[in-house]
């Protein structure tokens, strides 16, 4: 079973449509930015947790 309850059959469903809707020359595009929207959101989420520890630390 995958995150939000997404078993492998549902996946497989969600994959046929993305590749109907985009065609299979754009789909490692869309996956590359996803990727790269993906990290960036990640780096800063990790910034802001960093300058909120930091703020807290300063305050005690």
């Amino acid at each position: 079973m995958l995150p939000f309850g997404i078993g492998i059959p549902e996946l497989i469903v969600i994959l046929v449509i993305a590749l109907i809707i985009f065609g299979p020359k754009k789909l490692p595009e869309l996956g590359k930015n996803l990727g790269k929207g993906l990290k960036s959101f990640k780096s800063g989420m990790e910034e802001a947790t960093d300058e909120f520890k930091s703020e807290v630390k300063d305050s005690d």
